[in-house]
């Protein structure tokens, strides 16, 4: 297709092709078949068109319609195997570019939407203040119903009762109103239709993404809760919403509290000498692993390489996460329960070492590392939550075992032989 591309430009430009094949140093029929696509073309040939056209050369060798094969090739590989014809994208681009730049569109608004679901049933299942919000107003709803009942159904009733009943509904119906009241606000604050739809882990991930998930705030000798204080009202003059802004400082107190016990140049130097070693990193330091784990992914890239996180507690629901190039997340719950992630709580306090590839994700391999504990002080009146780490490091390269396949989410899985969704049981083994 490139001499069809090179044709297009010429007529653009209003360039004859005899004065073209001049300028080129070619003669009107070879130009004239390449322009129909009959003879190969590369090389200096293609550069002295690409010159006297005034174009990039890769604008002839790869085409406008560049991005449109990378669209159809990416929409191609979400069908199923008796899907299109992959192997001719191209030339669809190159002919039909109109219904080309359609499909791609609408193969990208239906990823944006199965996004925006994703995130809104997420929000609705763990969203606290939404959660708490319509349990207040279904609660009054229902009290005002059963005291209505009670007046309607019963023919006699003392003066004292009738008043009684009267003053519990108004009770009833002023917490529905300051109960919807609130909910409506709260919805009205959230993004518009037009704007990616955000829960408050989301938010709460944009602003630990913006910073690389590193404060150096955090990391001086003085710093201190009043540190973790200012930036979440930093945060929440920039928009962040309420709940954000309790699970930011919730993170922050965490961070501040694991670069206290494994201040950042100390680590950093043992880091050097050990490696991204986590084991030898716990124990020079005297630190538990999810702390190193911690660590690890609250140093900058430039000094400990690409590192991601995944912290669960003990319901399965992701509370924490640093993605990696090559392991995709979804958002709060649904994760794959092959991930080593769910395998570290029927093993309290034992390491895992997996070597993991999800399927249908480009095939890249990532070494996995969890661990699961309790998290903070613990009694036999109050026991300590919880919690489950995965640390992420690119594959170092060396054959060492088998590679595990697992996937990205229970709800769009491709393993259709995991175990996992033919019993469902042991999604829940290791909780």
């Amino acid at each position: 297709m490139i001499g069809t591309r090179i044709r297009e430009r010429r007529v653009l430009a209003g360039i004859r092709q005899t004065d073209l094949a001049k300028r080129v140093g070619i003669s009107p029929s070879y130009l004239n078949l390449i322009e129909h696509n009959r003879r190969r073309i590369g090389g200096k040939t293609l550069l002295r068109l690409a010159g006297a056209l005034d174009v990039e050369p890769s604008l002839l060798s790869e085409g406008a319609a560049a991005t449109l094969v990378a669209g159809l090739r990416e929409a191609a590989g979400a069908a199923d195997d008796a899907g299109p014809e992959r192997d001719r994208a191209e030339e669809f681009a190159e002919r039909f570019p109109g219904w080309a730049g359609l499909v791609t569109e609408l193969y990208r608004r239906n990823e944006e939407m199965e996004r925006t679901i994703e995130t809104l049933t997420d929000r609705l299942a763990h969203d606290p203040f939404l959660a708490d919000s319509l349990h207040e107003v279904i609660s009054a709803v229902t009290a005002i119903r059963s005291t209505s009942s009670i007046l309607v159904e019963t023919e006699e009733l003392e003066p004292e009762w009738t008043a009684r009943f009267h003053r519990n509904i108004n009770e009833d119906s002023a917490r529905l109103t300051e109960g919807a009241q609130a909910l409506v606000k709260y919805l009205e604050g959230a993004p518009n239709r037009d704007a990616e739809v955000q829960s408050p882990q989301d938010e709460m991930h944009a602003v630990l993404a913006a910073r690389g998930f590193h404060f150096a705030e955090l990391e001086r000798e003085v710093a201190g809760p009043r540190a973790v204080v200012r930036l979440v009202r930093a945060e929440a003059e920039r928009g962040l919403s309420g709940p954000a802004q309790t699970l930011l400082g919730a993170v922050l107190g965490r961070y501040l509290e694991d670069a206290r016990a494994l201040p950042m140049a100390t680590f950093l130097t043992r880091l050097r000498t050990l490696g991204p070693n986590p084991a030898r990193l716990a124990e020079a330091t005297g630190a538990g692993l999810a702390q190193v784990f911690r660590r690890m992914a609250a140093m900058p890239e430039a000094e400990v390489g690409r590192v991601g996180l995944v912290i669960c507690d003990a319901s399965g629901t992701l509370i924490f996460r640093k993605p990696i190039e090559g392991f995709s997340m979804p958002r709060l719950a649904g994760a794959c329960a092959l991930w080593p992630l769910y395998l570290a709580p029927a093993q309290p306090l034992a390491p895992l070492r997996r070597r993991v590839r999800q399927a249908g994700r480009g095939g890249e391999v990532v070494e996995a590392l969890a661990v699961a504990g309790p998290e903070g002080p613990t009694g036999f009146d109050r026991p300590a939550p919880v919690r489950a780490h995965m640390l992420l490091l690119p594959d170092p390269g060396e054959v060492r075992g088998a590679v595990d396949e697992i996937g990205v989410s229970c709800r769009i899985c491709p393993l259709a032989t995991c175990a996992a969704r033919r019993e469902p049981s042991i999604l829940a083994e290791g909780f």
